[in-house]
């Protein structure tokens, strides 16, 4: 009943429907692993948020190149920990990063380096201000940078990518990323492979400031592209054997069709 499936036809058929469904199911893995790599990143920012501040050189390895340069970026698992440090802020170099958005309000990230005793840096971001009266590009007012020694507490925080470099205006550096070995160049000292969003700072931060808050991945997106690309999956080896049981029903003459009845050829019943 089922000898057609052996076919050159029918075996080209299966070819295509299982090679399409071993597609969905490495598709449906490889978002699998995105769902897991996520869980872990919101697990890490979970942790952070509760944990003991440990000091910066312990988390973070520090540069040991010349001015210029960015040391090692952080391990995996100390992304998203929370840190200390003591150092001098710089204001010749404080940086603006425009198009920024807390509370659906585009506004200015300010980042400033923490000037460590062996004389390497740390970009710290002290938090969000809106932009001044004229526009979202507008240069905001920014509070002035305390003086003297500053201990801050803040979370590590992986070098962004992209945007299109940094330039200056008013006396101050301005990006739209925090890439840091793009910042890196424009500073006269080594710096940090990460910068910190500021937890804590002593003497307290300006009250200007507003904490730019962490977002969690969305990882349970990913899982419904799992399930979603399992099923299709399921749905393309379900319909071959749907189809295939169809045409040996048809082949058997199982599912012939039933021919109208032409009432008008029959006979006319006697009254």
């Amino acid at each position: 009943m089922y000898r057609f499936l052996l076919t050159p036809r029918w075996l080209g058929i299966l070819a295509l429907t299982l090679a399409a469904a071993a597609v969905m199911v490495l598709l449906g893995n490889w978002q699998l692993d995105r769902y897991r790599e996520r869980t872990a990143v919101n697990e890490r920012i979970d942790a952070g948020t509760a944990g003991t501040p440990a000091p910066l050189r312990s988390t973070l390895p520090a540069p040991t190149g010349g001015a210029g340069t960015v040391g090692p970026p952080p391990a995996e698992q100390a992304e998203w920990s929370r840190v200390t440090a003591t150092g001098r802020y710089d204001p010749a170099h404080v940086v603006l990063v425009r198009g920024r958005t807390v509370e659906s309000r585009v506004g200015f990230e300010v980042l400033a380096p923490l000037v460590l005793d062996d004389g390497t840096a740390v970009l710290v971001d002290r938090g969000w201000v809106p932009p001044a009266p004229g526009g979202a590009l507008a240069v905001p007012q920014v509070p002035a940078l305390p003086t003297g020694e500053v201990t801050v507490i803040g979370r590590v925080h992986p070098t962004e990518t992209g945007g299109s470099g940094v330039d200056r205006r008013d006396g101050r550096l301005e990006t739209r990323r925090v890439t840091v070995d793009k910042l890196a160049r424009e500073l006269p000292y080594p710096l940090h492979g990460a910068y910190l969003l500021l937890d804590e700072q002593t003497p307290a931060n300006d009250p200007a400031f507003r904490a730019v808050p962490i977002g969690h991945a969305n990882n349970w997106q990913n899982f419904g592209y799992v399930v979603q690309w399992w099923l299709f999956a399921v749905m393309t080896l379900f319909g071959y054997g749907w189809v295939a049981r169809r045409e040996a029903r048809r082949a058997a003459g199982l599912d012939a069709p039933k021919l109208p009845v032409d009432r008008a050829a029959e006979p006319a019943t006697p009254a």
